[in-house]
């Protein structure tokens, strides 16, 4: 740019300040403020179609932009690139992102819902018990909540990670290799998880109750959680809206996210009915339920480096 334009456009900005007064062009130099929802199948799908939040940061001059995702990495790619400001997530994937050097922020946590993964089997499969899975085939999502699952899974009975051939394939395509038969079991969250139950027949052969605690989590980029803390706090609270009527409205729940989903009722109905409701602070015990997690991957060689989770860890509350 020719120093000529720059001193134009300087002079310009003078004039615009004294016909206008500093408070105005203040106000004329101010983006307005949007909030970039990345979401899946869930919660903040219900929310959006419900359209409180768009009420409620109304008064604040905030608009929202929404973009559906398949999982949660992909998410967190979108968030690493700029993309999104906020969405929902499982225990694994934010530590891959941390370790990847993504500038992602904990915002908010929900409570355990183990029943809401599990490992399939096909309904005439000869795999009876975890242990059976030793040298067989096995797809899940990387980096998704499921993978930690299978990690401590196979712990717990008796093997190691290595024990199994890990097949790294997206829902869709998971679903897709577990029909035809090319894997020997899917690791997968609800609602595929019980889609498959349901028009797969397939059988489960252990969910994550007493294996891991299967939170998700709700995150912003730190640059946006430090900036924004008003908005991320009323959109945490929408949420938590939504858990404390779904916890006494299970059936309605269910009748208005099988819509949403693109899932029969009945197959939503089952994913509902085993899940757990309620979302709040990432607080420090919860911190150190990640941490675990995230030393996990490092020591399975799984992440490059070392992280600490509590130096992502953003309250809006505070």
């Amino acid at each position: 740019m020719s120093f000529n334009l720059i001193r134009k456009r300087r002079d310009l900005l003078v004039a615009t300040a004294a016909a206008l007064g500093a408070p105005a062009l203040t106000a004329f130099a101010q983006s307005p403020r949007v909030l970039r929802v990345g979401h899946q199948k869930g919660f903040l799908s219900l929310l959006k179609a419900r359209g409180t939040l768009e009420k409620r940061l109304a008064p604040l001059g905030v608009s929202l932009k929404w973009t559906e995702f398949t999982a949660g990495p992909v998410q967190l790619e979108a968030l690493n690139v700029g993309s999104i400001d906020f969405g929902d997530v499982g225990e694994a994937p934010p530590i891959f992102a941390q370790a990847a050097g993504a500038p992602l922020a904990y915002v908010a946590a929900t409570v355990p819902r183990p029943r809401a993964e599990g490992v399939l089997v096909p309904k005439g499969s000869a795999i009876r018990s975890v242990a059976d899975l030793k040298g067989r085939k096995v797809a899940l999502n990387k980096g998704s909540n499921v993978h930690y699952f299978l990690v401590k899974l196979l712990e717990k009975n008796g093997l190691r990670y290595g024990d199994v051939e890990v097949a790294f394939l997206p829902p869709a395509d998971a679903r897709a290799a577990f029909e035809k038969g090319s894997v020997d079991a899917w690791v997968i969250w609800d609602p595929f998880f019980a889609a498959a139950e349901r028009t797969l027949d397939a059988r489960l052969l252990a969910d994550a109750s007493g294996v891991v605690g299967n939170r998700a989590y709700y995150f912003s980029s730190l640059p946006y959680a430090d900036r924004n803390t008003d908005v991320l706090r009323i959109a945490i609270e929408e949420i938590n809206k939504i858990d404390i009527w779904s916890k006494v409205n299970r059936e309605l729940l269910a009748a208005e996210l099988a819509p949403l989903f693109g899932l029969p009722k009945p197959v939503v109905d089952l994913s509902t009915a085993r899940s757990e409701y309620g979302t709040g602070p990432v607080t420090p015990a919860i911190i150190a339920e990640q941490q675990k997690i995230a030393d996990t991957f490092f020591d399975l060689k799984l992440i490059p480096r070392r992280i600490q989770v509590r130096d992502v860890a953003r309250s809006p509350w505070a």
